[in-house]
């Protein structure tokens, strides 16, 4: 079954919600990033969390970037998704140790940690992006976002996210969801929806069990219904291209760059990102002085 993720609204219009199968593409990321089993998992909820914040923007060509740096021994998590939703991400440290809250339940709070900053940075196609900042509470991601919603950008919200890695290391399951109260919403809205959250449970035995994103936002609105928007594919997309890693190798300068062709050997460039390595020659180096 491919990624997809569903956007809707409960009936009454006080609850915009949006749910994500993010198995795929986490799978991706964590083989392109050669994940420990625990860094799939905090990785894994970024990616997914952070393609759910991108496709709620709702900005042609915008994109968001979801940086986590919480001291822990993951080092720093950075994704950045697009306005569809589409992700791509890395990790400074994938090979971290295995951690478990109890046997069977990785602790990924242990390895991201709590000393550091949650930040979004969204390129809304402005003059400037929109950058917003808060202190991570658990290291946990789902808390962590609901945290900067409210504090951020002070919009009532619970994300909930879920990564099953299995006992091969791939990923089994992976997604989540991100309900959002919207102004005005009167108190019994508000009890029914935490009702809802606290009926559905935990995000990672419902994919277990087969739920659907549309199932789980069914579980998650309960006796408030929703209505379904929107169905889009998502997946792990990185943008890098020869073109642009030769713009960043010009960057460099010509001293730099005249000292890497006097080498005589070809120059590896691997994407942060993806897999992709790009080959320059001695030839091209001295293509790309001539640019300068």
């Amino acid at each position: 079954m491919n990624d997809y993720l569903v956007r809707g609204m409960s009936m009454d219009g006080f609850v915009k919600a949006v749910a994500i199968r993010s198995t795929e593409l986490v799978r991706r990321g964590a083989e392109i990033q050669g994940t420990t089993p625990n860094a799939t998992a905090a990785f894994g909820r970024a990616l997914t969390a952070a393609s759910m914040m991108g496709n709620m923007q709702k900005v042609e060509n915008g994109s968001m970037t979801l940086q986590i740096r919480g001291g822990g021994p993951i080092g720093t998590i950075t994704v950045v998704s697009d306005a569809a939703g589409n992700v791509r991400g890395c990790v400074t440290e994938p090979k971290v140790p295995l951690v478990e809250k109890y046997p069977g339940k990785l602790d990924v709070g242990a390895t991201v940690g709590t000393d550091g900053t949650l930040t979004v940075i969204r390129d809304l196609q402005m003059k400037e992006p929109y950058v917003g900042s808060t202190q991570l509470v658990s290291g946990e991601i789902g808390d962590d976002v609901t945290a900067y919603f409210a504090q951020s950008e002070q919009t009532p919200t619970a994300c909930a996210l879920g990564v099953l890695v299995d006992r091969d290391r791939s990923v089994k399951v992976a997604g989540g969801y991100l309900v959002q109260l919207l102004p005005g919403a009167p108190e019994e809205i508000i009890s029914a929806l935490e009702a809802g959250i606290q009926r559905a449970g935990a995000v990672t035995p419902m994919l277990e069990a087969g739920m659907t994103p549309e199932d789980i936002l069914g579980q998650v609105c309960g006796t408030l219904g929703v209505v379904f928007m929107e169905t889009a594919p998502v997946c792990y997309k990185c943008y890098c291209s020869r073109h642009r890693v030769e713009s960043a190798l010009i960057s460099l300068g010509r001293r730099e760059l005249t000292d890497i062709m006097q080498e005589g050997k070809t120059f590896p460039v691997e994407c942060q990102f993806c897999d992709t390595v790009y080959r320059f020659t001695p030839e091209d180096i001295r293509e790309l002085l001539e640019k300068i």
